[in-house]
């Protein structure tokens, strides 16, 4: 489970470079896949060993100085609610505005660690400047430069050191189920017809995630816990409306899980904002259900499922081995299905295959269509193996390993999912000298 850091701040203060800054040297690694890297707000870094994910804020600020105010405050509150550790983004060219001082104002009560970063200071005079950010209340500050990168190692060290350790999950811990979805997909509904009128069975454990509850389920002979993204943000002023937002809501929910459940709504279609959230989970390497709801509301002749099924999978491309179950949440239609899929695709995404069983199979396959030869080099696939992380990873020997291209790659992706049961579950190929 990883931390998330979030940056807040006045449009033009530089946070979108900040940001681009703090992943891009993973980004380029890890995101090498297609697609991927549609939405630019969220992304993955890492320091010194040190995971965490990073949210920035100012995706989606437009209009005049008064919508902006409101905007702000709304960021802010999301970083409140959804973050670890908050980097508070100010400019040194424009000193302390009546705006950073609204956000100081908000970012004062906080219990959580602030960063008061000042932007745009590559010389000693702007320096010497950034000494008035002291009247923000917010105590010590950063200076950095992050067009040219100066002094962002040194807030890495800094933001590293207080981020709040993550307890580690024990083995037999029970699967944990996350259901996301835009609002209004029906995702109280799902969780309602789940645990139906036996409340007495449903036993809230205190969240680790702060405030999404855990619940845990003990029916249909499965135990579980649910992280439910539905219910807990009726609270917060962040009206749901906004796309950004309720993506943003999802980030927690999915890193916390082991499984996503993705409820979208049949009469809508898979929108771009059901992409985001599926991307999110792929990118997080969390098995994936998506379920289909409100399918009884459907004009039977204009849409088979057969051809919405097929639609989803254009969309998802190239990964397309996710189960697709049509429900619906009222009438209970397939319930049981959804919860058995989802215990399979955490089953998937938890087997280990032996080396010896995956060289007897894979490389067989290897055999029979060899990497293309490039610039008359053969390239000869030699051995392969399971990485002992938490999410299916392989790991290939080859000769040259840095000729083999990604459809390859994909090609012995979907041969390996043909002989093993990865449904649901993005698995990560590596290729490495032997």
């Amino acid at each position: 489970m990883g931390n998330i850091v979030a940056i807040v701040g006045r449009p033009n203060v530089g946070k979108s470079t900040l940001f681009n800054r703090l992943i891009q040297r993973r980004e380029a690694i890890v995101d090498a896949v297609s697609g991927v890297t549609r939405d630019r707000h969220y992304g993955k870094s890492d320091w010194n060993g040190k995971e965490f994910s990073v949210i920035d804020t100012g995706g989606y600020v437009v209009g005049s100085d008064d919508v902006f105010e409101a905007e702000i405050d709304k960021q802010v509150e999301l970083a409140i609610d959804e973050a670890d550790l908050i980097i508070f983004m100010v400019d040194v060219e424009s000193g302390v505005t009546g705006m950073d001082n609204e956000v100081a104002k908000l970012l004062r009560k906080v219990k959580k660690p602030v960063f008061l970063v000042v932007n745009k200071v590559d010389n000693s005079k702007r320096n010497d400047e950034a000494v008035e950010f002291y009247a923000l209340g917010l105590g010590e500050y950063y200076t950095i430069a992050s067009i040219n990168g100066s002094g962002t190692g040194e807030l890495l060290d800094a933001i590293v050191k207080a981020l709040p350790e993550q307890e580690e999950k024990e083995d037999d811990e029970l699967p944990r189920f996350a259901v996301v979805g835009r609002p209004n997909a029906g995702k109280s509904s799902f969780i309602n017809s789940l645990i139906g009128e036996d409340r007495y069975i449903v036993t809230d454990i205190a969240g680790t995630t702060r405030d999404s509850i855990d619940t845990k389920y003990n029916r249909f002979g499965f135990d579980f816990n649910l992280v439910d993204t539905a219910g807990i943000r009726k609270k917060s002023k962040v009206k749901e409306d906004l796309e950004f937002y309720s993506v943003m809501r999802s980030v927690r929910a999915i890193e916390h899980s082991d499984v996503c459940i993705l409820i979208i709504d049949a009469t809508r279609g898979f929108e771009g904002q059901d992409q985001n959230i599926f991307w999110l989970a792929e990118k997080n390497k969390k098995g994936i259900v998506i379920l289909v709801n409100k399918w009884d509301l459907v004009e039977k002749d204009t849409h088979t499922t057969k051809q919405f099924e097929q639609m989803i999978r254009q969309e998802t491309a190239p990964f397309t081995d996710v189960s697709i179950i049509f429900i619906s949440a009222l009438t209970k239609q397939r319930i049981f299905k959804a919860i058995e899929t989802a215990v399979e695709v955490y089953e998937n995404r938890k087997q280990k295959i032996s080396t010896s069983k995956l060289n007897d199979t894979v490389l067989d396959i290897v055999k029979q269509n060899n990497p293309p030869a490039h610039k008359g080099k053969f390239i000869k696939i030699k051995f392969v193996r399971q990485l002992p992380s938490p999410t299916p990873q392989f790991v290939f020997y080859a000769n040259l390993p840095q000729y083999i291209k990604d459809p390859y790659k994909r090609y012995i992706e979907n041969k390996m999912r043909e002989i093993y049961n990865f449904t649901g579950v993005p698995i990560v190929i590596h290729f490495r000298k032997k």
